[in-house]
Order: C-alpha cells, then structure tokens, then sequence
C-alpha cells in the first residue's frame, strides 16, 4: 500500500461507487460538494493521518480517480456606458469597454438571455439604490424646476421582452395624447419609439414644446439616430422592427427644435408618463 496526493476536480462521487486497493475496498455512499484539493485519501477513525502510514490504513491511489473536471461557467457582462456598450463573453473584453471610462455601468449575468434582457433594459432596474425612495409628491423646490408646459413619455413591459405599450400624456393633467401596444418587445425599444412619435407630432404641428423622458438610454438612441437592440427578429417583431426602422429613417432626414429633458425620478417621484406598475 502506498499514500499519494490526488488531485479532485469533480464535485460530486456517484453513488455506491467502489474505489478498490491492494485487496481493500471503500464504499463511498453519496457525497455531495467535496470541494478539497490536493489532500491524502484516507479512512477516517483509524489510526491513519494525512502524513503518517499506520497498520490498516487504506489509501487510494491516483489511478483509481478519473473524474472528468468541471466545466467553467461562463458568464455575460452587459456593458450599458462604455467605451463600446454591448454584451461580451469575457471579463478581460468587457474590461476593455470600461477601463478608463469615467462612470462605466457594466453587470455580469450568468445567462446570454438574461443579458440580452438587461442590455435592452436600464442600468438603474439592476442597481438601484438601497433604502432610496422616490417622492409621493412633488416638492415646492421641484415645482420650479420641472417645465411644466411639455409632455412626458413612458413604457411598460410585461416581461422584458414581453408585451409592450408605450404612451404620451400632458405633464401637467397627466391627459393621454398617445398610446401604442405591441406584442412583444422592449422597454428601452418603447421609450425610444415614444420619444419620435412625440417628435414627429410637434413637427407635423408645427411646435417646439420640449418632452420629458426617464430614459437615457432612449435619449442616446434619438441623438444617434439609431437603436441598439437584442430583440430577436420573429414574426412576432416584425411589426416593431417595421417601427424602429421607420423612426430612424425620420431621425436621419428630420430635424427639431424640441428640448429632450430628462425627468429627475429621484427628486421628482415617477413621471407622469408612468404605468404605474411597478
């Protein structure tokens, strides 16, 4: 008989497995997470320890073990403000996006779907802060300082992707101007498409009145005149990608004079856009 250091990279011994030695045989049962490396194979309550060979002891050779190693999960770093926002498939990538980058937002998701979720959601539904609370009500400081001569857009999302609605309402009465459902999208799709058709509406009519969003991510579509999406193309988007593709033609061959402001969520309470459903 003879003592070895062996090497154990799976986690879990099948069970009523026999690991055989010299005559000796050693029912193991079921062990679950048998997270030790590099340790002395021994029967416990003997007089045997992991540096001494004692009459009776049974050690189990290397050759015995061939557990296959465990497979590395990988993970999916969503990027939302880098260098080059997008989903990477390795921290040294997504270190590239964000590295240097003053206020980069980046997660990392164990799932490609759960990223691609996140990449069409907002930064602020994965990090928002603990303990903080909107306002119930606008306080007399905000009243100043929010235009109230403008209109304000939201969405909603049952899911993300899920069925989604978007909306344009008066900021001040909180009257519904416009409203749209699609079958399935996104949030971010949804505030992007909410932004241009209120666009295109005080363009048609002539006006200049400024639009109240909570999404920066939509803000930065409008400014590059393009949408930056995971949502699959099925027949279920097709209608949606029709949309999009409609919005940033009118993006590209349009100008305004429309002031984009962002709602302050967090001094102001929800927009008046809001769904309420939260």
């Amino acid at each position: 008989m003879y003592a070895t250091k062996i090497l154990i990279l799976h986690p879990i011994f099948p069970k009523n497995c026999g690991l055989k030695t010299a005559g000796w045989r050693l029912q193991t049962g079921t062990i679950l997470h048998f997270y030790i490396l590099h340790f002395t194979f021994y029967i416990p309550g003997t007089t045997c320890s992991p540096n001494k060979i004692g009459t009776g002891c049974l050690f189990v050779p290397f050759t015995f073990l061939s557990f296959a190693p465990m497979a590395k999960k990988n993970k999916y770093y969503v990027v939302w403000a880098g260098n080059t926002p997008g989903i990477y498939e390795s921290w040294n990538d997504c270190q590239l996006q964000i590295k240097g980058y003053p206020n980069a937002k980046y997660k990392a998701f164990k799932t490609l779907a759960e990223a691609e979720a996140a990449y069409d959601g907002s930064y602020v539904d994965y990090f928002e802060k603990k303990g903080k609370k909107t306002p119930a009500t606008i306080s007399p400081e905000a009243m100043k300082e929010i235009v109230w001569d403008s209109i304000s857009v939201d969405a909603a999302c049952s899911g993300n992707p899920g069925v989604m609605e978007y909306q344009g309402v008066d900021t001040k009465n909180k009257a519904q101007i416009f409203y749209q459902k699609f079958e399935l999208g996104t949030n971010n799709i949804g505030e992007f498409l909410a932004l241009v058709h209120a666009l295109a509406m005080f363009k048609n009519a002539g006006k200049d009145t400024p639009i109240y969003t909570d999404s920066r991510t939509a803000m930065a579509w409008v400014r590059n005149r393009k949408v930056k999406t995971q949502l699959k193309r099925t027949a279920k988007t097709a209608k949606l990608y029709e949309l999009i593709a409609r919005a940033e033609t009118w993006l590209q061959n349009n100008t305004y004079n429309n002031k984009i402001l962002k709602w302050n969520t967090e001094e102001w309470g929800e927009i008046p856009a809001d769904f309420g459903r939260k």
